[in-house]
C-alpha cells in the first residue's frame, strides 16, 4: 500500500525529500498533500462502509483490505485482493473516481491528475468570486506561483476531451451489447489504466470475455489515457494534416 501511495506521487518531490532528506516536500507540494488527503481520507470512509455493512466483522480488518484496493485502483496500479464487486456500491465507484483524478503529475498514475483537478477547482472558486465582486482583480494561484490563462483553458480542454471520450467509448460498448455497469467501468479503468472494473471486468473476472470490438475499444481507451488525450485526438483534426 505504501509502495502504491508512493508511486502516485510526482517523482520531483521524492527527488527533493530525498536531496533534502526530509519529508517536508511532501507537505509543502499542494498536489502531494491533497493526494494523501484525499487518498488516505477515503480509506477510512471506505473501512467504515465496509464495516457498518457487515462485510467485514473488525474495522481494522476492513480497512486494512479498504487501504490496499483503494489505494491501488486510485493509484491506477490494479491490483485487487478482494472481490470488491460484492461490496457495498459506494466504495468501488468511489474507487473509480479517484482513479480518474487522484494520481499526480509526473508520476505513474493516469486520469486527470491531481494538479489540472486543483487548477480546476481554483478557477471554479475565482469565477465565483468574481460573480459576487465583479469589479475585483484577481489572479488564479496556486501557492505563490499565479497560473497562467493559457494554462487554464488548456487544463479546461483537456477536462472536456476527457470526459466527452469517456461518454462517446461508454456508448460504444453499451451499443455493443454490454450492460451499463461493464461498459461504464471497462471504460473508466481502462481510460485511468486502472485495471479491474466492476460486475464482467470486476477483480474475480477478466476482459477476455468482451468481443473483438470491445476489447478493441477497451485498447482505444487505453491509449488515449496513456498518451493524454491530446497526441491522439490532435491526429482526428484536419487542419493538422495541412501544410
Amino acid at each position: 500500500t505504501v509502495f502504491q501511495l508512493l508511486a502516485a506521487i510526482n517523482f520531483a518531490t521524492h527527488f527533493i525529500a530525498l536531496k533534502k532528506r526530509s519529508f517536508n516536500p511532501y507537505t509543502d507540494d499542494m498536489e502531494a498533500r491533497a493526494f494523501l488527503i484525499l487518498v488516505l481520507g477515503s480509506c477510512v470512509i471506505a473501512a467504515y462502509v465496509l464495516y457498518d455493512a457487515g462485510t467485514y466483522t473488525d474495522f481494522f480488518t476492513a480497512l486494512r483490505h479498504a487501504s490496499f484496493n483503494l489505494v491501488s485502483i486510485a493509484a491506477d496500479c490494479g491490483f485487487a485482493t478482494q472481490d470488491f464487486n460484492q461490496w457495498p456500491i459506494f466504495v468501488p465507484m468511489w474507487m473509480l473516481f479517484l482513479s480518474c483524478l487522484s494520481a499526480s503529475s509526473g508520476s505513474t498514475g493516469g486520469g486527470i491528475r491531481m494538479i489540472r483537478t486543483i487548477i480546476l477547482m481554483k478557477q471554479a472558486r475565482l469565477e465565483l468570486f468574481k460573480f459576487i465582486h465583479p469589479s475585483a482583480v484577481k489572479s488564479l494561484r496556486i501557492g505563490d506561483t499565479v497560473i497562467n490563462n493559457k494554462i487554464v483553458t488548456s487544463v479546461t480542454g483537456f477536462i472536456f476531451l476527457y470526459f466527452i471520450s469517456i461518454v462517446i467509448l461508454v456508448f460504444a460498448l453499451l451499443l455493443s451489447g454490454l450492460d451499463f455497469l461493464s461498459a461504464f467501468s471497462a471504460i473508466i479503468a481502462c481510460f485511468n489504466n486502472a485495471g479491474p472494473g466492476l460486475n464482467q471486468v470486476g477483480p474475480a473476472s477478466n476482459y477476455a470475455g468482451l468481443s473483438d470490438f470491445q476489447t478493441g475499444v477497451c485498447i482505444f481507451a487505453m491509449l488515449l489515457g496513456r498518451v493524454q488525450i491530446f497526441s491522439i485526438v490532435i491526429l482526428f483534426v484536419p487542419e493538422f494534416w495541412k501544410k
